[in-house]
């Protein structure tokens, strides 16, 4: 089996890779029978060189190669026809702007399988960026805080630091004022955005504590599901109640939005729940949240205040209670919002030694097992033209329907 690391050609262009050269090395001393090459890449945060020096081809031409390994969106003038290839290809919720993009993996007859779909028996995502999302996500929000919206610090932006330990640095140089910060979820997301507020020495407090008391020092609280949310005939039963039922419950997430300052949205929103706040519960004189980092970023959504995904080069906006629109963020009105929908990307050289680590435990062995896992088999998006059974719900999509 040949694996090529192929070369991100998206635009703007993304610097992170599915493996390092420490990482593929390790791939290949557990699996010696595995031949990988690497296609040459100026953009990619690790140069070419690095992988020479570990000991692997580096090519202009990978066609001979069998499964095609990368991050983000393979242009479709780039995509070898009947290869097996690994990439976020933002097709499995019907994306409109990437319908031609798989039906030119069916037309070429390409095995799809998008690093979303690479899951664990019960349905759990094995691989992502999410940690590494909810690390810049945090770090963006205290740069909007202090540095843009409140003049009373100055950070760099997250790209051009070399990694989480360097962002942690700036942060701890930061005299923060006593304020509460929130954050919503229990993943990846959440987790991430956790080790910066712990690595900044921020107390962690209680939900009573947190709704009932002031405090002379910084604080944040982290909340799951069955805190911001509650079942309208009063019952308190279960996450999984949650999950299954999300049309039983409501928000309560307003008694949070009363004292908190900084926001740190980091949970999974499924289809069917209720919204955290509406536009509406912005316009109360209650709401108190002054900067929202929406890691989550589900746009036009539960985060009401979320109007648009910001970029990399414009990671803020500002929003306007009474008018519901975008105003410029240093308005007195403005409560501060930061959007950015592809955050790891700031941080390249950790997400990718990170990626590669979860690749690596993952999924390479499945291709030694037999699939014992049936890793690949959940994960099969496409296979000789047609849509496999799991994805048989994107026919239509497909089809322009």
């Amino acid at each position: 089996m040949k694996f090529a690391i192929i070369k991100e050609r998206k635009n703007p262009p993304d610097r992170r890779v599915v493996f390092s050269p420490s990482k593929l090395a390790e791939a290949q001393k557990q699996f010696p029978q595995a031949n990988f090459k690497v296609e040459s890449s100026v953009i990619r945060v690790f140069p070419d060189q690095d992988y020479k020096n570990a000991g692997f081809e580096v090519s202009e031409n990978v066609s001979d190669c069998d499964v095609m390994l990368g991050v983000k969106e393979v242009p479709i003038e780039a995509l070898i026809p009947n290869k097996k290839y690994f990439f976020f290809s933002h097709t499995i919720k019907k994306q409109p702007y990437n319908r031609k993009l798989l039906k030119a993996v069916l037309d070429k007859k390409i095995e799809l399988y998008d690093h979303e779909t690479i899951v664990s028996e019960k349905g759990f995502r094995l691989i992502g960026f999410g940690r590494y999302a909810g690390i810049v996500g945090a770090y963006n929000g205290f740069r909007a805080w202090g540095g843009l919206k409140f003049n009373t610090w100055q950070l760099p932006k997250a790209g051009p630091l070399p990694n989480q330990q360097a962002l942690i640095n700036e942060l701890n140089n930061l005299a923060l004022p006593n304020i509460k910060i929130l954050l919503t979820g229990s993943g990846k997301v959440a987790n991430g955005a956790q080790e910066m507020l712990d690595a900044m020495s921020i107390k962690s407090v209680s939900v009573t504590d947190y709704l009932n008391n002031n405090f002379n020092e910084p604080v944040y609280c982290k909340i799951d599901v069955l805190d911001y949310n509650k079942r309208k005939d009063g019952q308190v039963i279960d996450n999984q109640d949650f999950f299954d039922n999300p049309q039983d419950y409501e928000s309560s997430f307003m008694r949070f939005a009363k004292v908190t300052d900084y926001y740190i949205a980091g949970h999974f929103y499924g289809d069917g729940a209720p919204y955290l706040y509406t536009r509406t519960d912005v316009k109360s004189p209650d709401f108190n949240v002054k900067v929202v980092a929406d890691v989550s970023c589900d746009v036009d959504g539960p985060v009401a205040t979320t109007l648009r995904a910001s970029t990399i080069a414009d990671p803020i906006y500002g929003y306007n209670p009474e008018t519901e629109s975008e105003i410029d963020y240093k308005d007195s009105k403005a409560i501060v919002v930061m959007a950015v929908d592809n955050l790891p990307c700031e941080l390249p050289q950790d997400a990718s030694e990170g990626f590669g680590e979860m690749f690596l435990k993952a999924v390479i062995p499945a291709f030694f097992n037999n699939d014992a896992d049936g890793v690949l088999q959940r994960a099969k998006m496409t296979e000789n033209g047609k849509l496999t059974e799991n994805f048989a719900y994107l026919q239509g999509y497909v089809d322009g329907n």
